[in-house]
């Protein structure tokens, strides 16, 4: 197992509803969704967020595109009509998610890493 950030394995974008953030994570692969399931959860979001994120996290898993919806309530200081945070509409929340470290497979890490490589070579 090795520490890696979660943008080794994953792309990212975030946006807004009100007070509501939404992150989507992508995974570069099967086996990387697979693995982000059993080791993203709702407790490790809102700790990673340290105090940003005032509301429940809800994670909803989309397999038939490899991907994660988290929502995060109560996350933007009430939302971008009244907030008086630099990022008022979330769009950087996602982004800062893929700074998140996890301990992970080199196998899978590798397997990401290819995926990005067949992706930058077309």
């Amino acid at each position: 197992m090795k520490k890696v950030q979660l943008k080794e394995l994953a792309y990212a974008r975030s946006g807004d509803k009100g007070d509501v953030c939404n992150v989507g994570i992508m995974a570069k692969t099967r086996n990387v969704y697979e693995f982000l399931v059993r080791t993203i959860t709702p407790e490790k979001i809102k700790a990673y967020y340290e105090g940003m994120v005032k509301g429940d996290v809800e994670i909803y898993p989309l397999p038939n595109i490899d991907s994660l919806q988290i929502v995060l309530r109560q996350s933007l200081g009430g939302g971008a009509t009244c907030t008086l945070r630099f990022d008022q509409t979330g769009k950087s929340m996602g982004p800062v998610l893929l700074g998140m470290v996890v301990e992970a497979d080199e196998a899978l890490i590798d397997e990401a890493a290819n995926a990005s490589a067949a992706i930058e070579k077309r």
